[in-house]
């Protein structure tokens, strides 16, 4: 098993064999959330590498307390909306980027745009919120990527204990942070 945290210290200190691992082990899923939205292969791999290039120049920045992941798929939102708003001759294009404003904004609430750091924060809060037990799984699954067997098989337990965990958790999780609607959905689903 990989420590994100100590990859991502190395990844801070300038060492690019953990940043090569790093890579690896969110290319395909940052590629899948991408495609999904642009339906172009070149533009899809240009987003995921300038994702992982800001990543890389960036990288003294990097908190490896924080999650990773929900920093990760951040940055490459923020370059899809760009990529989307440079494709704006299409009228889907157009609305997907109006809906997304209208999540983000949450109606009443525009002067709450998301700030990554301050989501990172009730974040942390909300975990606090959880059990132990709920919070390691929560964890795991989240922010080290251990699928629901690993996670079993790594704590001995049963994996129906490890689902049951993770569901609640997942709820106190989504009640605590409404008002993150865009990033919480970033962080919580194509994994």
């Amino acid at each position: 098993m990989i420590d994100e945290k100590r990859l991502i210290l190395s990844v801070k200190s300038g060492s690019e064999k953990a940043y090569r691992t790093l890579y690896e082990m969110w290319v395909s899923r940052l590629y899948q959330f991408v495609y999904q939205y642009l339906k172009s292969e070149e533009t899809t791999d240009d987003v995921v590498q300038e994702t992982f290039y800001r990543i890389w120049i960036n990288r003294e920045k990097l908190d490896a307390e924080s999650s990773f992941k929900a920093y990760l798929f951040t940055i490459a939102y923020h370059l899809l909306l760009k990529e989307l708003r440079r494709q704006l001759n299409n009228t889907s294009m157009e609305e997907f980027i109006e809906y997304n404003d209208n999540i983000r904004t949450s109606g009443d609430e525009a002067e709450k745009q998301i700030d990554f750091d301050q989501f990172c924060k009730a974040l942390k809060q909300a975990k606090e919120k959880l059990t132990p037990r709920q919070r390691e799984i929560f964890e795991l699954n989240k922010e080290q990527n251990l699928s629901v067997a690993e996670i079993a098989e790594q704590l001995c337990i049963k994996e129906q204990v490890v689902r049951n965990q993770l569901s609640t958790a997942l709820k106190i999780i989504r009640a605590e942070l409404q008002q993150y609607s865009f990033i919480l959905l970033l962080f919580l689903s194509h994994f």
